[in-house]
């Protein structure tokens, strides 16, 4: 073919059995992506994975061909017998072998119900009153036709031959309405299906959401080789640096650089997470899945790729620059970088919720890191920073006081290093050097920073958890609001009060 070759893939479009099709230019591969008609019925199959009792569909086959139109409504039609399910369809002029799978139609003519009842007695209805659908034409079209006054100089007759225009036709039809068998009908209960459990919606969000992850290259495994490239700068930089009294500058410094350069790297996930954000704000409107399913789902979806970059490339830079080799050491400096990269993917979902575009909120996080990092310790000691603000309370609510702190108690205690300090002692202890060096709070163990930096973790999940729920909210308080004020004034004066121009 002149236009290149079509590669059919084997994709299902919402297991509805159709495929997408690749098409591939003569210039070279360009991926189209599925078409308008294959997007249209992946979004009702949307919205029918929770299979809802009550199920509105607002032209759905609007761009469809009739075959496709056909299909379409016969599968939503099969579906709805089997699962019990009533659906509700706004149609424009459907086919006539599209209408005969309505079950019930309600046709509406400005404001005013012209019928309601049992698709099949639609054409006895028009008939009875005085409209009968002409052989060979669609019933839809017939319907349409009578009922529509936008150009009311077309002219309906009526039952004796006189000449009516379509407002009459319309209430005519309403009146014989009124009088028919038809609104004296009631409708059947509906029969409310029990939706899906909270933890089967967790699931359901985790297994999408590791798969997306899985599959999006910038969201982790990006991520992953940098870390790996870092780690093997920061191994060969600081390689087997010792135990001399210079080491400890130099364990300090790549200590730091671990849990402040590392950690701001998580960064890097916010577009992805930006994207998701806006397929949960259309999810949670239709009423899918809560805000903590969400929550929970993304944080579990995570946690196998951050704990993959925190062993892997942290041994790298572990083990190269010779910091104590103990499977235990190791295995607290890696929870201890997971935590934190935790702590800061929760700490972006907050800034997700308030900032979506991610432009501006990789900005405004890096922002917040980049003042954390301040105080956390190192570029300023403890008790060399200012008390108020920046002692009292920024240094406390910095995660990086509590990552360092960690990592140095983890590493200093329990060794020792010669001392080349004049009228000092030959050697110096790794808690004297955290008391006097590094002013560490030895109040408490190691273990304490930890459970803090896992207190965060959870601690920026509900906030978000928190600051979502206030913007659902406040939103339509606002709207409000900016409806009133948009609202034009009409200012009325009185005769005689202003000259004539």
């Amino acid at each position: 073919m002149a236009s290149g070759q079509h590669h059919p893939t084997e994709t299902r479009a919402g297991g509805w059995g159709w495929r997408a099709r690749r098409t591939r230019g003569s210039a070279g591969g360009r991926d189209k992506g599925i078409s308008g008609g294959q997007r249209r019925r992946v979004s009702i199959c949307m919205e029918i994975l929770t299979r809802p009792a009550l199920l509105f569909l607002d032209e759905p086959t609007s761009g469809l061909d009739s075959a496709a139109s056909y299909h379409v409504v016969s599968r939503i039609a099969r579906m709805a017998r089997r699962e019990g399910m009533t659906v509700v369809a706004a149609v424009h002029q459907p086919s006539t072998e599209v209408f005969g799978l309505f079950h019930g139609l309600c046709l509406l003519a400005y404001g005013k119900t012209v019928f309601f009842g049992p698709a099949a007695d639609t054409n006895q209805f028009f008939a009875l009153s005085g409209f009968p659908c002409p052989s060979l034409m669609n019933p839809s079209d017939h319907f349409l036709r009578t009922i529509n006054k936008d150009f009311d100089k077309d002219i309906e007759e009526g039952m004796e031959g006189k000449k009516i225009t379509t407002a009459q036709a319309i209430d005519t039809l309403v009146n014989s309405y009124k009088s028919s068998v038809h609104l004296e009908k009631g409708g059947a209960v509906v029969k409310k299906e029990e939706r899906p459990s909270f933890l089967t919606q967790t699931w359901v969000l985790t297994k999408r959401s590791f798969v997306n992850m899985y599959r999006d290259l910038g969201y982790y495994w990006l991520r992953f080789a940098i870390y790996i490239a870092l780690c093997l700068c920061v191994g060969t930089i600081y390689y087997n640096i010792g135990h001399s009294y210079g080491s400890i500058q130099a364990r300090g410094s790549m200590l730091m650089f671990v849990a402040a350069f590392l950690t701001f790297m998580a960064i890097g996930g916010f577009p992805s997470f930006v994207e998701d954000m806006k397929i949960f704000g259309r999810e949670r409107l239709n009423g899918h899945y809560g805000v903590g399913s969400f929550v929970i789902a993304n944080t579990l979806s995570a946690t196998p790729y951050l704990a993959l970059i925190s062993v892997a490339p942290g041994a790298i830079g572990y083990y190269l620059t010779g910091l104590q080799s103990s499977i235990d050491h190791f295995a607290y400096f890696a929870v201890v970088l997971f935590t934190t990269m935790m702590v800061v993917e929760g700490l972006m979902m907050i800034v997700a919720s308030a900032v979506p575009d991610f432009l501006m909120g990789i900005i405004t996080g890096a922002g917040i890191q980049g003042v954390m990092m301040l105080n956390g310790g190192f570029f300023r000691l403890p008790d060399d920073l200012p008390k108020p603000v920046w002692k009292y309370p920024m240094y406390y609510i910095a995660f990086h006081k509590y990552a360092n702190q960690g990592f140095y108690k983890n590493e200093f205690l329990g060794l020792t290093f010669p001392n080349n300090q004049a009228g000092g002692a030959a050697t110096i202890t790794g808690h004297e050097i955290l008391r006097d060096y590094w002013q560490v709070q030895l109040g408490y163990s190691k273990w304490v920073d930890l459970a803090i930096l896992g207190g965060m973790v959870v601690l920026y999940r509900l906030l978000f958890f928190v600051i979502v729920k206030l913007i659902e909210k406040m939103k339509p308080m606002v709207q409000r609001l900016r409806f009133r004020s948009d609202a034009p004034s009409v200012h009325i004066a009185e005769n005689g009060s202003a000259g004539s121009p």
